[in-house]
């Protein structure tokens, strides 16, 4: 009976092995919990830019969580549409994220007549992860200390003076435009290829003035590089002391506040979603990152997939109505 079973043993398990191998080259064994390897992130944006300041240090808490890395892709150019739209190509796996922004899913719509991309159509809304207001800033060389002053040196050279912004079609272009429309002034815009780049010209001289993130720009004008005029939101930004708000330092009616989101390439599976939702859910509450967004003054996210989807669709809706108003256009 025992050299029976050896006989049977022996004789089918080499046929068991290569069915076994056979169906996993297929796919056909049980799946890995995800993620069971390392996973792209794109930032559509330059390395050390606004998106950065939050991305990396997010997406590092992510590795330490999954045990699996997390390979920033930063893929700048276009106002971040080359990125975006490589994420938007990419298998609908998990193993590719892309960091969205007002820039490219709020703002990108409205002042480009064709993009790469559909923002709400292309991604699965992952979450919301940072909600953000910017600042402006001067070079030193530039004659003003206030909002006031820049509009009355704007005003006296029409043209003269220039900003920089991250890409045609972002945020700090819009936030520039939106200046300009409001002012009745006369600014050059000048874009880049991401806020890392406009700002090594502004501290530089090249370009004048900047709507840049907080995230980005702070630690230049704490180091005295470049003359801060007033932030951009509705309130003002506690680790800058008195520093207005635009609106109070003489633009009424302007407010200009960013935000940050995790998507996912159209189709990605639910289950995968929901994972990666409620686990960024909680690393947004981690001590360390709410400290990071108060010295930058930001404030988290968080929500779920839906309130992102909804949030872009609501955005887009909201930036269509200043662009209009404003005229404004990617040139």
């Amino acid at each position: 009976m025992g050299s029976l079973r050896n006989w049977i043993y022996f004789s089918l398990f080499p046929f068991a092995f290569y069915l076994w191998t056979g169906l996993a080259g297929y796919g056909w064994v049980m799946a890995q919990p995800y993620p069971a390897k390392a996973v792209r992130v794109v930032i559509p944006f330059p390395v050390g830019g606004n998106t950065d300041v939050y991305a990396r240090p997010i997406s590092q808490k992510m590795a330490e969580l999954y045990g699996q890395q997390m390979v920033i892709d930063n893929r700048p150019g276009a106002g971040g549409s080359i990125g975006v739209e490589l994420a938007a190509k990419a298998p609908p796996d998990g193993y590719t994220l892309l960091w969205g922004t007002t820039s490219s899913h709020g703002v990108g719509p409205n002042v480009y007549k064709k993009l790469p991309y559909d923002p709400v159509k292309d991604f699965e809304p992952v979450i919301l992860t940072v909600q953000a207001q910017s600042i402006v800033t001067v070079h030193p060389s530039v004659p003003v200390k206030s909002i006031k002053e820049l509009v009355a040196l704007a005003r006296s050279k029409p043209g003269a003076l220039s900003y920089g912004s991250s890409g045609n079609g972002t945020m700090s272009h819009l936030a520039g435009e939106l200046f300009k429309y409001l002012t009745k002034t006369d600014l050059v815009h000048v874009p880049y290829k991401g806020s890392t780049p406009a700002l090594v010209d502004l501290i530089s001289g090249q370009v004048q003035v900047m709507f840049g993130g907080l995230g980005s720009s702070l630690s230049q004008v704490k180091a005295g590089r470049l003359r801060p005029l007033a932030v951009t939101g509705p309130e003002r930004f506690q680790g800058l002391g008195d520093l207005p708000t635009v609106a109070e330092a003489g633009v009424p009616g302007y407010a200009v506040t960013t935000w940050l989101a995790i998507f996912a390439p159209a189709k990605t599976p639910r289950d995968i979603v929901v994972k990666l939702n409620a686990d960024v859910n909680k690393i947004l509450q981690s001590p360390d990152i709410l400290r990071l967004m108060a010295d930058q003054g930001a404030s988290p996210g968080g929500g779920t997939p839906e309130r992102l989807g909804q949030h872009v669709q609501s955005e887009i809706a909201r930036w269509g109505k200043v662009v209009r108003a404003a005229n404004i256009s990617a040139n």
